[in-house]
């Protein structure tokens, strides 16, 4: 079992491997548990001047992109956030938000809200990010995890049948 905690934030005595909730869990004597839940993401298929907008984050290798991510915000709506993070990222304005799926991402312990975002305006990266691609709906192959699995369906969706 793995986790960021190992003591309890609640009285700072060492946490404990236990039956919490059906699961194995960190817990402590005062009542506290790590249920570590998977945290809400938002991903955007940003949509602009004919094509999807892929971005690469400055840490990824150089030839690696994706959509357009970030976490939601106390108080704050999945389609709120996902608006917020185009224009925190690309300087873009969300003209709609669409939601296209839920998707986890074991690996992050990521629960990913994704939507199709048309946006509008000039793109200015922010400075998570170093370079993007505008790549035309019919060019894209989808990756086999996380946002992939969003891209995927959304094309699938937009194809004619």
């Amino acid at each position: 079992m793995s986790s960021a905690y190992s003591f309890c934030p609640s009285c700072g005595q060492p946490l404990a491997a236990g039956e919490y909730g059906g699961a194995t869990r960190l817990g402590c004597a005062c009542g506290f548990v790590h249920w570590d839940n998977p945290v809400p993401v938002v991903a955007a298929i940003v949509e602009h001047e004919g094509g999807v907008i892929l971005a690469r984050n400055r840490d990824w290798p150089e030839k690696m992109f994706g959509l357009i991510t970030g976490f939601l915000e106390k108080g704050e709506t999945p389609a709120a956030a996902v608006a917020r993070e185009v224009m925190e990222e690309l300087s873009l304005q969300a003209l709609a938000t669409d939601f296209v799926g839920l998707y986890p991402f074991e690996r992050r312990n990521e629960l990913i809200i994704a939507y199709h975002v048309p946006a509008a305006g000039a793109i200015r990266l922010n400075e998570e990010l170093v370079d993007y691609r505008r790549i035309v709906p019919e060019k894209l192959r989808p990756w086999e995890f996380g946002t992939g699995l969003a891209l995927r369906d959304w094309l699938e969706r937009r194809s004619p049948r």
